[in-house]
């Protein structure tokens, strides 16, 4: 890293961007029941020159206190299924671990081509499928062993693309499962606490965090994260699909264009 790009980086007009990329962060967490890693990323590569792995090792550490903050607030309301939660924490940690070993043997552009498409469905599914506030995930072998196969591709995906499980859990919940919107946020949100945790120390062992801007960020989301969640408990089902759906939207876009870029380089 040059000297201008560390002055960029520690700079006070990086201190205030650092706490912007929280607040942002922090109210799409508890809106959404994601990690914020969609905003922190890109965010931290665009405005500050972030490398990207920095970025992404930087993003993860700041949603462990994001999403833990989440997670109280959706447990106030009962909105969290614990075991469920666990087993899908338990899945994406293996499967983390399997992307990460795939990663130099499939064409990334062909995965973020297949997950704008996975996207798409999830996104005219939502207008189609407006989860009730009363649904409960009731746990049995079936669902338990559907709940650890989603928590396992959850993490292969996280770990060849670099997104956040949240994007996938959440809708997964809702439409497959029939759980309610608050439930399936609260307990995505659970299911992240322990996978940041792991891919954090991970990402310590080989330096890819910056543990100052994660600091900040990640504090800085906490003051927000409660005031999502609040807002999704106000939000009518219906709302809050479409404010979910438009989410998915940016993401399907950042995705499509990193898969144009990629496809760019190579010709």
């Amino acid at each position: 890293m040059t000297d201008s790009a560390t002055a960029r980086i520690r700079g006070p007009r990086a201190y205030v961007t650092f706490v912007l990329i929280g607040l942002i962060a922090g109210l799409l967490s508890g809106l959404f029941g994601v990690g914020g890693g969609t905003v922190i990323v890109p965010l931290l590569v665009l405005l500050l020159s972030f490398d990207q792995r920095i970025s992404a090792g930087t993003s993860l550490a700041a949603i462990v206190p994001t999403a833990s903050v989440g997670v109280i607030s959706y447990a106030v309301s009962g909105a969290v299924a614990w075991i469920p939660a666990i087993i899908l924490a338990a899945g994406a940690v293996i499967g983390a671990q399997i992307g990460t070993r795939l990663l130099p043997k499939i064409s990334q552009s062909a995965l973020r081509w297949g997950f704008v498409g996975f996207l798409v469905i999830v996104i005219v599914t939502l207008f189609l499928v407006v989860p009730s506030r009363t649904a409960e995930l009731e746990l049995g072998w079936l669902n338990g062993t559907g709940l650890a196969l989603v928590g396992v591709g959850t993490g292969i995906i996280a770990g060849l693309i670099g997104v956040g499980g949240g994007v996938i859990v959440v809708p997964v919940l809702m439409l497959i499962f029939g759980t309610s919107d608050l439930e399936a946020k609260g307990t995505s949100l659970m299911m992240m606490v322990p996978t940041a945790i792991s891919g954090t120390i991970g990402n310590l062992r080989h330096r890819n965090v910056d543990l100052l801007a994660a600091g900040i960020i990640g504090l800085s989301a906490c003051t927000m994260t409660a005031l999502g969640a609040w807002l999704a408990t106000l939000i009518d089902p219906f709302l809050g699909n479409m404010l979910f759906a438009a989410y998915l939207v940016v993401i399907a876009v950042q995705m499509a264009i990193k898969a144009l870029r990629s496809r760019k380089r190579r010709g």
